[in-house]
């Protein structure tokens, strides 16, 4: 499946997608304050301030997956239920190695949220470990919202 940069005019879309796709896999796991936080208008604004390191999967006008890296972190991996079983979500985490590794990132990490358990089974047949829990200060429109969150590592290969 193709990875490809995010068009502006994929916005609504891509906020729609992550709205959905969060809600899906975290809601039931997120404490209803923070559930409250997260609303279509709340993703739409995170995805403009990041608009230049997502990447996406899906025709253009209509993406099915989405993929953010900072840092050294994956940062954001979503995909739509009708992208589960395409590839799309092994080819956006190879996608964000790839970037992570011509950053000079030996360690990637990223945050999974406690008892998620297919996305967790996803990152570890990915070859990414569980390095234990941590408390992760979640972006809100309120501000930081402390969140227990699994770890998960990937040493990365580099280049000649």
């Amino acid at each position: 499946m193709l990875v490809r940069p995010a068009d502006p005019a994929e916005i609504d879309r891509l906020a729609q997608l992550w709205h959905d796709a969060w809600h899906g896999a975290h809601a039931h796991l997120a404490p209803p304050e923070l559930v409250r936080l997260r609303t279509q208008a709340n993703f739409r604004d995170r995805l403009a301030a990041m608009l230049a390191d997502i990447r996406v999967v899906g025709p253009p006008g209509a993406p099915l997956g989405l993929c953010v890296v900072r840092g050294d972190e994956l940062y954001q991996l979503f995909v739509s239920p009708a992208a589960h079983g395409t590839g799309g979500a092994a080819a956006l985490i190879a996608d964000a190695e790839t970037r992570l590794a011509a950053r000079g990132v030996e360690l990637a990490w990223l945050a999974c949220a406690v008892g998620n358990m297919r996305a967790a089974r996803f990152y570890e047949k990915s070859g990414w470990g569980n390095a234990g829990t941590f408390v992760m200060m979640s972006e809100t429109s309120q501000g930081p919202f402390p969140m227990d969150q699994w770890r998960f590592e990937k040493r990365l290969a580099h280049g000649p």
